[in-house]
């Protein structure tokens, strides 16, 4: 049985989440299937880094940290991911635009 690797100091439902239902959230990493996602072999790639989709729920996972179920809406399928792994899609898009334009 594989040991669960934990981030042992860290306990995230002492905060509030950091994504809010229906915010457009972009993947900061590649996703492979631990084997949890049926339909899709253990290793296959799920979501690649920069794929975009919107939260969907709010869970938790260990009783340590929030699971967002994003809807890959692109892929056709929603998977859970941690918050170190999602960043904001809009705020990008903005801070983009701002810098193109000379704006800090």
């Amino acid at each position: 049985m594989a040991d669960i690797v934990r981030d042992s100091g860290v306990v995230e439902l002492v905060n509030s989440p950091i994504f809010d239902y229906g915010q457009k959230v972009r993947s900061k990493k590649y996703v492979r299937n631990d084997g949890t996602f049926p339909g899709r072999e253990v290793g296959d790639i799920l979501v690649s880094k920069g794929d975009v989709g919107y939260v969907t729920s709010i869970g938790t996972f260990l009783q340590q940290f929030y699971i967002y179920g994003i809807d890959f809406y692109e892929l056709g399928y929603r998977v859970g991911m941690r918050g170190k792994e999602l960043e904001l899609a809009e705020i990008l898009i903005e801070d983009t635009k701002e810098q193109a334009h000379g704006r800090d």
